[in-house]
C-alpha cells in the first residue's frame, strides 16, 4: 500500500502509530515500526536524558524508521527538539503549540516534520513554515481535542495544502483507512487502537476500560474552565471533574485536581487516573500484537478499497 506517506517516511503502510504521552514507549514504538507503520516515541514533559534511553531501546528493538511526538508547551521542548537531530530520528511530530523555531534545523539534518493540526489555518502555516505533512486531528480522537471532526477537517485541509495529509481521530480499522482516502488523506494516525496491543507497556486496567466501552462511554472535560479540553473514558473520576466544571471552578484548581492524571491511569488507578481514549474505545475488543492489528487494517482496507 504506498502512498505519499509512505514514501516521505520510508515505511511500508501508511499508518502512524499516535504519540500518546506516558504510553508511546520504545517497545510499542518498535513493534509498531517492525510491523510496516511508523511507530513513535510521546516525549511529554520527559527530560531528554529519559527520552534519549527510549530511543536508544527502541534502536535495540527495530532496525525501521520511528520518530519522536513532541508537545511544544513541554519545558523540555527545546532539548528534546535537539535530541530528534542528535539521534538521527526519520521524522518529528508535535502538537500543542508551533514547531516553527525548529523546523530548519530539522530539515537541515533530514529530519521529517509532522506538524499535528486541529484546524485548516494552523494547516496552512505549518506548510509556510517547511513541514512535509500535516496531521489533521479531529476531535474524535482521545486526548487533547479541537472542536472539528475528522470527517469534516480533512478534505478542507487536504484541499488547503500542497504537502500529504494524514488523517487522526475516530479511525480504528480497514473502514477507518479507507475512508481516510476518500477524504483526501494519504495515510492514518492511530492511537486508540494500539492501547490494546500486547506490546503497549499501560496496566491492564487501562485496557480493560477501553476494552470494555461501549460507544457512549466517552467524555470531555476541560471545555468550561480551560481553553485545553480532554477526551477520555467515563468514569468516576471524569464524572467528578466534570461536576467541578460545573461549579464553576478555576483554571487553577481544574489544573490542580487532574496533575498526573493520566500518568495514574497508565499504572491503574482508576480512583484518580484519567483513562485517555478516543471514541472509536467501543470498536476495540480485544488485545493483540501491533503486527496483527496492522496486518487487520491493511487487508480490509485493501479489500474495500478493491
Amino acid at each position: 500500500m504506498n502512498t505519499k506517506i509512505t514514501e516521505l517516511l520510508g515505511i511500508k503502510y501508511p499508518i502512524i502509530q499516535g504519540g500518546m504521552a506516558w504510553i508511546s514507549e520504545h517497545k510499542l514504538a518498535a513493534a509498531v515500526s517492525d510491523a510496516g507503520g511508523a511507530g513513535l516515541i510521546a516525549g511529554g514533559n520527559a527530560p531528554a536524558e529519559v527520552i534519549e534511553r527510549e530511543i536508544a531501546a527502541a534502536k535495540a528493538l527495530t532496525d525501521k524508521p520511528f520518530g519522536l511526538n513532541i508537545m511544544l508547551m513541554s519545558p523540555n521542548a527545546d532539548d528534546l527538539a535537539q535530541l530528534v537531530i542528535d539521534e538521527k530520528l526519520a521524522f518529528v511530530t508535535t502538537g500543542a503549540g508551533s514547531p516553527g523555531k525548529y523546523i530548519e534545523a530539522w530539515k537541515s539534518a533530514g529530519v521529517k516534520v509532522l506538524p499535528v493540526v486541529p484546524g485548516v489555518t494552523l494547516a496552512k502555516r505549518m506548510v509556510r513554515a517547511g513541514a512535509d505533512a500535516v496531521i489533521a486531528e479531529g476531535c474524535e480522537a482521545g486526548g487533547h481535542i479541537g472542536e472539528n471532526t475528522t470527517m469534516c477537517l480533512v478534505p478542507q485541509v487536504a484541499d488547503a495544502v500542497d504537502v500529504p495529509v494524514v488523517a487522526a481521530g475516530g479511525i480504528a480499522d480497514g473502514r477507518g483507512l479507507a475512508a481516510a482516502f476518500m477524504l483526501g488523506a494519504v495515510g492514518v494516525q492511530i492511537g486508540t487502537r494500539f492501547l490494546a496491543a500486547q506490546e503497549c507497556q499501560i496496566s491492564q486496567t487501562y485496557k480493560d476500560v477501553v476494552i470494555k466501552a461501549k460507544d457512549t462511554d466517552s467524555v470531555v472535560t476541560g471545555r468550561i474552565a480551560t481553553t485545553h479540553p480532554v477526551r477520555g473514558a467515563k468514569t468516576k473520576f471524569s464524572r467528578a471533574i466534570l461536576e467541578l466544571e460545573k461549579c464553576g471552578c478555576s483554571s487553577d484548581e481544574f489544573e490542580e485536581k487532574t496533575a498526573g492524571a493520566l500518568k495514574k491511569a497508565v499504572d491503574g488507578n482508576v480512583d484518580e487516573g484519567s483513562f485517555m481514549c478516543g471514541l472509536i474505545a467501543g470498536m476495540v475488543n480485544e488485545v493483540k500484537p501491533a503486527a496483527d492489528i496492522i496486518d487487520e487494517i491493511i487487508r480490509t482496507a485493501g479489500g474495500l478499497l478493491k
